[in-house]
């Protein structure tokens, strides 16, 4: 008695994805990102055998049979697969989709398909991938380097990269992102145009590298006499286009438009960047995932907000309270060393502790100023911290958030605890704990307490409990020399609080960030939030770029990811920088 594991096929399984993979080699030459490819590739529908009553099917075979070539290409569960459409309106648009499917409906759909075509994509999939690297779409950068003895510098401290080897590795890094992270920008020109997209984000980040500005670069291409170099008029005129909606446009310059509607557009340009930055960051993720970086891990993120100074007056007369009736709507005011100053308001999502510092999340935030009606419509902390972590739990599972003592919020706190995450904050004010502290202070050999089952409520209604904790505070001007925070752990052991406040340090992981990605921002004088949006959000994706390189270096040394950087951020600006020149 004979066993067949697999049925009998026609000749057909294999000429067909043999078209497939044939198609797709084509297509190597026009596109640039694997996800352009699998988007683009023609799937023979006729030929593919599919069981279901077509009149009554939600999703096209075409769709299923594209989908499922994704999946086998990315190595997706069909739940991650129905995970990821759900939270990525741009796949199910590439798809032809119009809502995600479930994991019922993905795995329905495979059982009606034939044996003959579940082959045909499957042999597909992989002939696809195969044909990607071979024509330079995956690049080797994907895997850790591996640097020789030459490649390494000793000092008395550490071993570090030589400026060589990371020009060398650095300059593959680029052109990866070049393809999967510039090719994500789309500024819906037309095809006759003078300048490609790639040119004006290679100018845009040498205006970064060197703090320089749309102006600067203008001139310097024309002194050089560089016929790639636009004029800044351009050059700015493109960069409003990367945030601006498909079709769209406005018939006068934004800051013309009114509070209300200034606050609306900046929802919209927020979705159409946001979106290109997020599958920039995937694909910066999917290349550190070859070392599994987030597995078996605590993975612990920090949010936060920045501000980027605008060094403009708000006011007409401060006295008479009469504000500029043009100043950008976008700008607040906000405390530092002691005194206003004003400036864009950025909230960001990092993470930190053991794991690669990778910006997963940037949301622009409004506040309501002192100078604008008190009906102006204001971004809650509440919103913005849980669009952050919307955005966050796409790429990772999380387990933690640190927040800086403004975000202490019943509202922030239940958002957060709703999620299923652990929080911990400090306690910007604690005068009702001073009786808790002067316990803890008479106690002979207690430094450390902390106070169980706290409520937290929404509403009036308990939501949770919470923790405080008091451990002696490490600022000498601290109010009674101790410190409070908060946490939605479970039950703190008094053994337990020291190493629980301790591991709040890490938050600081987040500062070194934006002192990092502040010194990417090009200069702009404009008062056109597009820009000053864009300007940003390049920023921190240069700064991804910037910790990638060291990741993977240092995966190649054997290096803990904490470990201080191999590549410093200065040496890696003037490695792409060098870069940037020789591919221009």
């Amino acid at each position: 008695m004979s066993h067949e594991l697999t049925p009998r096929l026609d000749d057909d399984a294999p000429a067909l994805a043999g078209a497939i993979v044939y198609h797709a080699k084509t297509l190597c030459d026009q596109v640039d990102t694997l996800w352009r490819l699998l988007n683009q590739v023609s799937i023979p529908v006729a030929e593919l055998s599919d069981t279901r009553n077509q009149n009554k099917a939600t999703f096209s075979t075409e769709s299923m049979a594209r989908l499922y070539i994704y999946q086998t290409v990315h190595d997706l569960t069909q739940s991650e697969l129905a995970d990821r459409l759900a939270n990525r309106p741009a796949l199910l648009k590439g798809f032809g989709m119009t809502k995600p499917p479930t994991q019922q409906n993905i795995s329905y759909a495979w059982s009606q398909f034939s044996e003959q075509t579940k082959v045909t994509l499957e042999t597909a999939s992989r002939g696809i991938l195969l044909e990607a690297h071979d024509q330079g779409l995956i690049t080797d950068v994907l895997l850790p380097p591996q640097p020789s003895g030459n490649d390494i510098e000793e000092t008395e401290d550490q071993s570090t990269a030589t400026r060589e080897y990371v020009h060398d590795h650095g300059s593959k890094v680029v052109e990866l992102a070049r393809r999967h992270g510039f090719g994500e920008f789309d500024s819906g020109r037309a095809g006759n145009r003078i300048y490609e997209d790639k040119q004006i984000l290679d100018l845009f980040a040498n205006a970064c590298l060197t703090q320089g500005s749309a102006h600067s670069e203008g001139e310097a291409g024309w002194f050089l006499d560089e016929n790639d170099v636009c004029d800044d008029s351009t050059f700015l005129r493109v960069i409003k286009k990367f945030a601006t909606p498909a079709g769209q446009e406005l018939p006068k310059p934004l800051q013309e438009y009114s509070i209300e509607d200034v606050v609306a557009f900046t929802e919209e340009f927020r979705e159409t960047l946001m979106s290109s930055f997020d599958v920039a960051t995937e694909n910066v993720l999917n290349t550190i995932r070859h070392e599994d970086p987030f597995d078996d891990r605590h993975v612990t993120a920090a949010i936060d907000f920045t501000h980027v100074p605008y060094h403009v007056w708000p006011w007409i007369n401060k006295d008479r309270q009469i504000p500029k009736a043009d100043y950008p709507p976008m700008v607040s005011g906000y405390k530092d060393d002691g005194g206003i100053k004003y400036g864009y308001t950025f909230a960001t999502i990092t993470l930190v502790g053991k794991n690669v510092p990778i910006i997963l999340g940037i949301e622009p935030v409004k506040e309501r100023s002192a100078w604008e009606p008190k009906d102006t419509p204001a971004d809650s902390k509440a919103d913005v911290v849980d669009r952050l972590l919307a955005t966050a739990q796409q790429y990772v599972d999380l387990d933690e958030v640190l927040l800086d003592r403004g975000f202490y919020s019943n509202d922030v706190y239940a958002t957060i605890h709703d999620r299923g995450l652990v929080y911990m904050t400090p306690v910007p004010k604690y005068e009702n704990d001073y009786e808790s502290i002067a316990k803890i202070k008479s106690k002979e050999g207690v430094d450390a307490a902390v106070k169980h089952d706290v409520p937290f409520a929404i509403d009036g209604e308990l939501h949770h409990t919470a923790e405080f904790l008091y451990v002696p505070a490490t600022d000498e001007e601290a109010n009674g020399n101790y410190a409070v925070f908060v946490t939605n752990r479970d039950h703190v052991a008094p053994d337990e609080i020291r190493h629980v406040t301790n591991s709040y340090s890490r938050r600081w992981d987040i500062e070194n960030q934006y002192k990092s990605v502040k010194a990417f921002l090009p200069k702009t004088s404009s008062k056109d939030y597009r820009v000053r949006l864009f300007s940003f959000m390049f920023a921190a994706l240069l700064y991804n770029l910037w910790r990638l390189t060291d990741y993977l270096v240092k995966v190649g040394m054997g290096r803990d990811i904490r470990s201080p950087p191999v590549v410093t951020a200065k040496t890696f600006v003037r490695a792409i920088g060098k870069y940037l020149l020789e591919a221009g």
